[in-house]
Order: structure tokens, then C-alpha cells, then sequence
């Protein structure tokens, strides 16, 4: 017993731990998710949030060590963020045809997803530094950060509401999308795809793409129309906001 705790100290203390342990839980977390058929409720990313959480604060080692080796994941999303546009140009065509619905649903579904936490937040009596956290919650986490920043929020709490709706946009999507009897056809996983990743962003995108390429297509769309819209819109919007509220 001595000898594994030195060497857990040991290992715990190296700049691959945050690496290894990130990738050893998530390939098995893939290997459950892909047995149970891709079922919602097994998203692999919650499940490595969840067991790594957990392991860190069992063990009581600190954040700042595990991103230590975490952090080379960590500069692979922006390679993989790009990545994204290569099925949006194998359908540039059919995208260049429909542009102008995408940016009009794009608008709606980013005013929708913003004013709808924001009453939210306003009926249970939010403080007003946490209801404008809340604003970029469909927004990929690092813009939401910058968001909040922006327009009085807290970049912090604005990064834990980004990754905890991308989350519950993946695990209840296909519920909802099922129960609204929105088709698997072509046109159906367009529309699931663009509207997942529309409220749920990078997760939800993700999400997309293991079940269908059109889906996944769209919702990367989705996912950069959100990023560049939100961007822009809302500092203008916060104020607005503000006096409502």
C-alpha cells in the first residue's frame, strides 16, 4: 500500500496525468455509449465530466494539475472546430440555396434561447450579474465567457451554464425532436441537426454528428451562425435588457 500511494503522488503530480486520465475515461466511456446504441442518457462527454469531477476531488488533486496535461485536448478543439466546415462545403450548394431561412431561424433561435433564461431567471429572482450570465447559455463556453464579460456577467458562471445546456440539449434532444414527430429524412435531420446546434452549441454539435452527417452538418452551422451573432448582437442587446429586467 505504500508503495501505490508514492506512486499515485507520482503520477498524480506529472503533466500527463490530466492526459491520460482524460483519454483513458473517455475511450470508455465511447466504448459504453457505443454498446448501449448511442442512447442519449450515455453521452460519453457527461460521464467523463462526471468521473473525472469526481476523481479530482476524491483524490484532492487540484485543477490547475490535471489541465496541466489536459491542456493538449484543450488546443486540439480549435483544429476541430475548423474541421467542421468541411461538411458545410460538401453542401455549399444546397446552403448557398437556403441562406437566407438558416440566418432568419439562426436569429429567431439565438433571441429565444437568450430571452427565455433571462424570464426565467427573472422569475425565480435571479441576481442581475447571474441573469446576464445566463444570456450566451447557447454559445460555445469560451465566447459565452467573453460575452459575459462584455455585458456585466460573470465569465466563470457563464462557462458552467454554456457546458450544462450543451449537455441537456444532447441528452434530451432526441426526446423532444421524437416527440415533436420530426422526420429522419433528409430534410428532418437538417432541421434537428441546425436547431441542436443552435441550443446546445459544440456539445449538442457533437451529439449531431455521431448520429447523422446531414444533422451534424447542420448543426455545425448552427454552432458558428451563434458564435458570430451572438457576438455582435448582444453587448448592443444587454442594455435593452437590463432596463426590462
Amino acid at each position: 500500500m505504500p508503495k501505490f500511494v508514492e506512486l499515485w503522488v507520482y503520477l498524480s503530480a506529472t503533466p500527463l496525468f490530466g492526459l491520460t486520465a482524460t483519454l483513458v475515461v473517455y475511450v470508455v466511456a465511447q466504448a459504453a455509449y457505443a454498446h448501449l446504441e448511442q442512447a442519449p442518457w450515455a453521452n460519453p462527454v457527461l460521464w467523463t465530466v462526471v468521473v473525472l469531477a469526481s476523481g479530482l476531488m476524491l483524490s484532492g488533486v487540484t485543477y490547475p494539475t490535471y489541465f496541466a496535461g489536459a491542456q493538449f485536448i484543450h488546443f486540439l478543439l480549435g483544429p476541430a472546430v475548423v474541421a467542421l466546415a468541411w461538411p458545410l462545403w460538401q453542401r455549399r450548394i444546397e446552403l448557398r440555396l437556403r441562406w437566407g431561412r438558416l440566418l432568419l431561424a439562426a436569429l429567431m433561435g439565438g433571441f429565444a434561447a437568450s430571452v427565455s433564461a433571462l424570464l426565467l431567471a427573472w422569475v425565480v429572482g435571479l441576481p442581475m450579474e447571474v441573469m446576464l450570465s445566463l444570456v450566451p447559455k447557447s454559445v460555445t463556453a469560451p465566447v459565452a465567457m467573453g460575452i459575459a464579460e462584455k455585458i456585466g456577467g460573470i465569465p466563470a458562471l457563464a462557462a458552467v451554464f454554456a457546458v450544462i445546456t450543451g449537455l441537456v440539449g444532447a441528452l434530451a434532444g432526441k426526446y423532444l425532436f421524437d416527440a415533436l414527430r420530426i422526420p429522419t429524412t433528409h430534410e428532418g435531420w437538417a432541421a434537428r441537426g441546425f436547431a441542436l446546434g443552435t441550443a446546445a452549441h459544440g456539445i449538442g454539435a457533437a451529439r449531431a454528428l455521431q448520429v447523422n452527417a446531414d444533422a451534424g452538418a447542420y448543426a455545425a452551422l448552427a454552432l458558428g451562425l451563434q458564435v458570430v451573432l451572438a457576438s455582435l448582437l448582444m453587448p448592443f442587446l444587454a442594455p435593452l435588457f437590463i432596463k426590462l429586467f
